[in-house]
């Protein structure tokens, strides 16, 4: 119970982005063909246009091992104070916006990048927080 409570801002952090990538990533294994028709139409005028089955792959396999990581590293943490499996979740976490962050904005979906820009904020700062 000490540990939660002396890192309660990275555990709740580390739930937050749990929540954010295994969900995404479970939603792309669910309904793949529906993300990827609509990532189809969504980057049809980029030169991502031909790569997009490729790309919603890559994003799916960051999503899901950031999630994985910050699961791991919060039951880490909890039990043990140790935080380096959290900071390689809250890196991976980063990593996975950027490559979403710069699909908007090559797709020129601005108010798509500000919502991601929303959640790099916490992201980075779990990084900032988790850092020895």
């Amino acid at each position: 119970m000490e540990n939660i409570l002396d890192f309660a801002a990275e555990i709740l952090l580390l739930i937050f982005m749990v929540i954010t990538f295994l969900q995404s990533g479970i939603d792309k294994i669910i309904d793949w063909k529906g993300n990827l028709d609509w990532l189809k139409g969504h980057f049809e005028k980029t030169s991502l246009k031909n790569m997009v089955p490729l790309l919603l792959g890559t994003v799916l396999f960051v999503e899901m091992v950031a999630g994985i990581l910050c699961l791991v590293g919060a039951y880490q943490i909890i039990t043990s104070a140790k935080t380096e499996m959290a900071l390689y979740g809250a890196v991976a976490s980063c990593a996975a916006l950027l490559m979403l962050l710069f699909g908007q904005r090559l797709a020129k979906d601005y108010e798509g990048a500000r919502t991601i820009a929303v959640y790099f904020i916490p992201a980075i700062f779990l990084v900032f927080l988790l850092q020895p």
